[in-house]
């Protein structure tokens, strides 16, 4: 699996390395610093913004684990940070078994460190596109892990923006043949918070900091995030800023919101 060489195409800024960037990671070469760097001075808030993601998919994880599930499918891994997706559903339930998916040379570098799984579960890691979820689900690293025949908690945390085409139906077809039971937890960029199209701290000026460097993003509305979810029992509180979701007795400032800019949502296959 990890045999060969693995071209990480450092001379472009890469999303991956950016986020571990924006998390206080190691893992990037000066392409992406330098655009981590302009992202910084055009939307400082972005450090928060990564780490509030990173939150949320503890959040979410915790509380899936509390509903039962034992298996994950987290798509658009990232680098490694820990505590990792696996690690979290293990500490509560150590027979959760977990795959990551990613198809960033980066994190497949790095892959080695979301397999130390506990003696009573079980994680591997599968180099796909989100754009393919037939491979991915196909995939003997997938089959050999879990079991389809139980639900699965699919996880896309700040992964769909970066996603180019009919995103809702790559939501579908992952989530098609899934037994009921299942869950979809996600995250995604919003430009909702933006006072105006000219906003000089708006989530937009961060997001053209990628576009400039050609990576591909596209912001969703609270609806359209929605969207993803028309199928499934959205959970309450529905599709909410992420540090919001289900954080009872946090208090946080309206302001945050707009420093945040990440709606969040869980829905349940019926």
């Amino acid at each position: 699996m990890f045999d060969g060489p693995i071209d990480l195409h450092t001379d472009v800024a890469h999303p991956a390395r950016m986020y571990d960037y924006f998390l206080g990671g190691k893992d990037s070469y000066e392409a992406d610093r330098d655009a981590a760097e302009q992202a910084l001075r055009d939307f400082p808030s972005v450090r928060l913004t990564a780490r509030t993601n990173r939150e949320f998919m503890h959040h979410a994880t915790r509380y899936l684990v509390g509903q039962g599930i034992r298996q994950f499918l987290d798509i658009g891994t990232g680098i490694p940070t820990e505590p990792n997706l696996h690690q979290v559903a293990q500490e509560l339930a150590p027979e959760s078994r977990v795959v990551y998916v990613d198809n960033d040379p980066i994190v497949y570098a790095h892959a080695r460190a979301l397999l130390v799984s506990t003696p009573e579960g079980r994680t591997s890691y599968v180099q796909a596109d989100a754009s393919e979820p037939e491979k991915i689900l196909a995939s003997t690293e997938l089959t050999s892990t879990l079991d389809l025949s139980q639900p699965v908690a699919v996880s896309m945390m700040a992964l769909l923006h970066f996603v180019p085409g009919d995103v809702y139906d790559i939501v579908r077809r992952l989530l098609s043949p899934l037994v009921p039971g299942s869950y979809l937890a996600m995250s995604h960029v919003t430009t909702e918070f933006d006072d105006g199209a000219d906003d000089p701290d708006g989530m937009a000026r961060l997001l053209q900091v990628y576009i400039d460097r050609g990576i591909p993003v596209t912001p969703r509305t609270r609806d359209q995030v929605a969207r993803f979810f028309d199928d499934l029992e959205l959970l309450e509180p529905g599709v909410e800023v992420i540090h919001r979701w289900r954080n009872e007795g946090i208090e946080h400032p309206p302001s945050h919101d707009k420093r945040v800019s990440l709606y969040g949502a869980v829905g349940k296959k019926i």
